[in-house]
């Protein structure tokens, strides 16, 4: 990732990719068939297309002359079954935030767009079940919750662009995931079109319901190739009256995890978020967006966040932990925000690392999942391996839940620094039992690297269940499971 405005190379150039599949070209009867479709809604304009064949980091470009705007289930529908009568490939695509390269074309794969699928659909008062299109914005769809007294049980620092299918497709985590869970738990049921035009309709809004395979699970997570999530219905929590945001300065990793525990027997059902962030991820805010850090200077830094039903009572629980932590010494200086203004200015610490870090230079990201005592190990190893060959290493992440996020920036792109990182980071991950994506997928870039965290028996089984659901293979080619030959 790098904020230099120099357009990546194309992704079919990437090691790993070396021929286009045998699939169909767009031809006129085919852009005519789907401008009678979706009239108004069928872009091939090469400077329209120019954003949407370009991942958000800028690290890979691919070439599609096609971009379709759907704006309900019956359309994508059409257009799926047509494209597989064709044999044309498509990427599915929502905000195109993510960071690993799957959702945007590898060549010329049509684009289907869901950003006109942007309604709510209904909202059940009374159980908090939410059911909408997938190319709503999370943000969007917070704000409407709000309003009605309840939240979403997924926040990122993308949401004011990214969309809540995408973020089903990628089974997204962020910052609730240690109150609220994963989205495995909160999606109460999915609506899908397959790759032959055929309507899946699991939408229901049941707690419970177990009927057969949860065939759901199957599109959480599975980055666009099985099908096109079109809607969904997820469970979202009431509007916590009640928030309060501690930072906190560590002199240690150790420490830094004792207090994990300490946090978890003295807050309990009100802590709902639990980060850190090394001194040199501080840095990078500070110096680049010009932040200002309310404490002393420190080796490690975290952010915890308490929500819940009253004031007074969690205002008491967060007074007794932090007495606790400051008089065991483990942790040096705090601060605690309960106005919301201040709130959003100790999140923004955390929540802007990753726009900060673009302005070092160009930056490699790693998103991994490893049991939280090692957590840290990674960083240090990393900036050993690589010593002044890197321009910073930072660490920083989701503790709560083992979710690491290593970044490593230097002056430009350099492939010895890249032969560096990888395969190692990968390695040491699986030597760990760590997983190489903990909350990104795998996209285009991690897919061959797989193997680090799922067993030859395991990815056999999803190339199995890819070429049942889709055996021509059109749905986001060349993404997240390695071909099987």
């Amino acid at each position: 990732m790098s904020l230099n405005p120099v357009q990546p190379p194309p992704t079919q150039d990437h090691k790993g990719i070396f021929t286009r599949l045998p699939f169909s070209e767009v031809t006129d009867k085919d852009l005519t068939f789907f401008k009678d479709l979706i009239p108004g809604r069928v872009v091939t304009d090469e400077d329209d297309l120019k954003s949407h064949n370009i991942d958000w980091l800028r690290t890979v470009r691919g070439h599609s002359k096609l971009l379709l705007r759907p704006k309900n289930t019956e359309e994508v529908s059409n257009i799926l079954k047509y494209c597989n009568d064709r044999n044309l490939a498509v990427t599915p695509q929502g905000g195109n935030t993510g960071l690993v390269g799957g959702s945007v074309p590898v060549f010329d794969e049509i684009i289907i767009s869901t950003a006109l699928m942007d309604k709510v659909i209904s909202f059940d008062q009374v159980s908090g079940s939410l059911v909408c299109q997938c190319g709503c914005i999370l943000e969007s769809l917070n704000q409407y919750l709000e309003g009605q007294g309840y939240i979403m049980p997924l926040d990122l620092g993308a949401k004011g662009s990214c969309h809540i299918g995408g973020n089903i497709a990628t089974n997204a985590g962020g910052l609730r995931l240690l109150r609220y869970g994963s989205l495995r738990g909160t999606v109460l049921g999915l609506e899908a079109v397959l790759p032959n035009g055929t309507v899946l309709n699991c939408l229901n809004s049941l707690r419970k319901d177990n009927t057969g395979y949860d065939l759901k699970q199957l599109f959480i997570g599975s980055e666009g190739t099985l099908g096109l999530i079109t809607a969904i219905s997820i469970l979202c929590p009431r509007k916590p009256s009640s928030v309060n945001v501690a930072l906190l300065g560590c002199e240690s990793f150790s420490k830094v995890l004792q207090v994990f525990t300490l946090c978890r027997d003295l807050l309990g059902e009100i802590l709902s978020a639990f980060e850190f962030q090394d001194l040199e991820s501080m840095n990078v805010v500070q110096t680049h967006l010009k932040l200002m850090n309310p404490l002393q200077e420190s080796p490690f830094y975290i952010l915890i966040e308490t929500a819940g039903s009253s004031a007074q009572h969690d205002e008491e629980k967060l007074n007794v932990f932090l007495a606790k932590a400051l008089e065991s010494g483990l942790v040096n200086s705090g601060t605690v925000a309960t106005d919301q203004s201040k709130i959003k200015s100790v999140w923004a610490l955390r929540e802007r690392i990753t726009e900060a870090l673009a302005h070092d230079g160009y930056v490699y990201k790693y998103d991994l999942s490893i049991p939280v005592e090692k957590l840290y190990a990674l960083v240090e190893e990393t900036r050993v391996r690589l010593g002044r060959t890197a321009k910073r290493v930072v660490g920083y992440g989701h503790l709560g839940d083992g979710n690491l996020h290593l970044n490593i920036t230097s002056e430009s792109h350099s492939k010895s620094l890249v032969a560096a990182l990888e395969p190692f980071v990968y390695e040491w991950t699986a030597q760990h039992c760590g997983s190489i994506s903990a909350e990104h997928g795998l996209g285009f870039k991690k897919r061959n690297h797989i193997y680090y965290s799922k067993s030859p028996e395991a990815v056999q089984l999803m190339q199995i269940l890819k070429k049942l659901l889709d055996p021509k293979g059109i749905m986001n080619p060349y993404k997240t499971i390695p071909s099987s030959g």
